[in-house]
């Protein structure tokens, strides 16, 4: 005791018992291996890049190379331009026709996460430039939560949802927008497809 009325006196020998911590969700397989897994599930046909982080967020976009455009390209000695200022001047009207044609059409962008809210932050600014989706593992999406907050979302956005299983096995659990309008092919589409391109021929060079 303190001596003092109504105050008891802590030891140094007492210890506070650690709070008992929720473990943290893991994904069952990589971000890739996912995204490719996810692809196939919803039918997107083309090449499933690596994660890359476009406008702050974190996306394994799908693209399909234009053969025809990629070979007039290396005829004429056209590589990739990753630089945003240049390619933004690619817009303006006295440049039509003098610049590079776009190699690859952006399919869609998925995007892998451990919880919906950054998996639907990290998707929807690219529904501009095609479809895009989300993978969750199956412990994310066994929630009220996810029930009553990330479908309803997701439906309105238009955001498709695959789910993981611990095997990384996938399965569709929403579809996503079935009208499907063609992009904008504006300066920032332009630039994330020269980002795209860029990387699949990085890809073709490292295997070959």
């Amino acid at each position: 005791m303190t001596g003092i009325p109504g105050r008891t006196a802590v030891t140094e020998s007492l210890k506070a018992l650690p709070a008992q911590l929720t473990p943290p969700v893991e994904l069952p397989a990589g971000v890739h291996e996912l995204a490719v897994a996810a692809a196939a599930a919803l039918g997107w046909d083309g090449t499933v890049l690596p994660e890359m982080t476009l406008h702050g967020r974190r996306v394994c976009l799908v693209v399909d190379l234009k053969a025809d455009v990629h070979a007039e390209r290396i005829c004429l000695g056209q590589e990739p331009v990753t630089d945003r200022a240049s390619v933004s001047t690619w817009a303006w009207p006295e440049l039509n026709g003098r610049v590079p044609e776009p190699a690859v059409r952006i399919v869609g962008a998925i995007a892998v996460a451990r919880h919906w809210r950054t998996g639907l932050a990290n998707a929807v600014p690219f529904l501009r430039y095609g479809d895009t989706a989300m993978v969750l593992p199956t412990s994310a999406v066994l929630t009220h939560d996810y029930l009553a907050n990330c479908l309803p979302r997701s439906r309105a956005y238009g955001v498709a949802i695959v789910s993981a299983e611990p095997d990384a096995k996938v399965e569709l659990d929403l579809p996503g927008r079935q009208d499907r309008a063609y992009p904008e092919v504006d300066a920032l589409y332009r630039w994330v497809s020269e980002l795209a391109y860029d990387q699949i021929l990085d890809g073709a060079a490292a295997t070959s």
